[in-house]
């Protein structure tokens, strides 16, 4: 077992206002924590993550609530093993939903090549969407931090979708007698 460390934070906070209960579930989940249970949860030890985990402890306190944050290791390799799944699962979670909106973005397109819909509005508004996957994706790989099952197939998914709107744009410069 090599002792991978992670932090470790439980916390209370009053039940009102909701919205900052909600605003720090929110932080800790865009920062990639995976919950054990409610007010407790787990990130990998790194400087930035103490750093932030130390300043969500701050807003905890300054909102009336009580904020624990340890380094912790897995008992044994079982253990380690399960929390491991439990934050490749969490990923896996994100890489699905991207892909779906994979099939969006090419059933989208899809429908407008059906249409022979091609025009630079339509190439603008796709290339946007594709700004968009790409951002989400390293977004998510971002949180990947033990390299969840469906990283690869995420990626292959968005390579494709840069190949579909590459060829819409070829056909859009076509009809445009851009490409003569």
């Amino acid at each position: 077992m090599a002792d991978i460390s992670w932090l470790l934070m439980t916390y209370k906070v009053p039940p009102e206002p909701a919205a900052k209960r909600v605003a720090l579930w929110r932080k800790l989940k865009s920062m990639g924590a995976v919950y054990l249970q409610n007010g407790v949860c787990l990130l990998p030890r790194t400087d930035d993550h103490v750093r932030r985990l130390k300043m969500l402890e701050n807003d905890i306190s300054e909102a009336n609530g009580e904020a624990v944050i340890l380094e912790t290791v897995a008992l044994d390799s079982a253990q380690e093993a399960k929390v491991l799944t439990r934050f490749k699962a969490e990923r896996d979670d994100a890489y699905e939903e991207f892909i779906d909106k994979c099939t969006d973005f090419e059933n989208e397109v899809a429908k407008e090549v059906r249409a022979n819909h091609f025009t630079y509005a339509e190439l603008e508004e796709n290339d946007l969407d594709l700004k968009k996957l790409q951002g989400w994706l390293a977004k998510i790989r971002k949180l990947d931090f033990y390299g969840a099952d469906r990283a690869a197939e995420a990626d292959g998914r968005l390579q494709g979708c840069m190949a579909i709107l590459d060829d819409y744009a070829r056909r859009v410069f076509d009809a445009h007698d851009e490409n003569r």
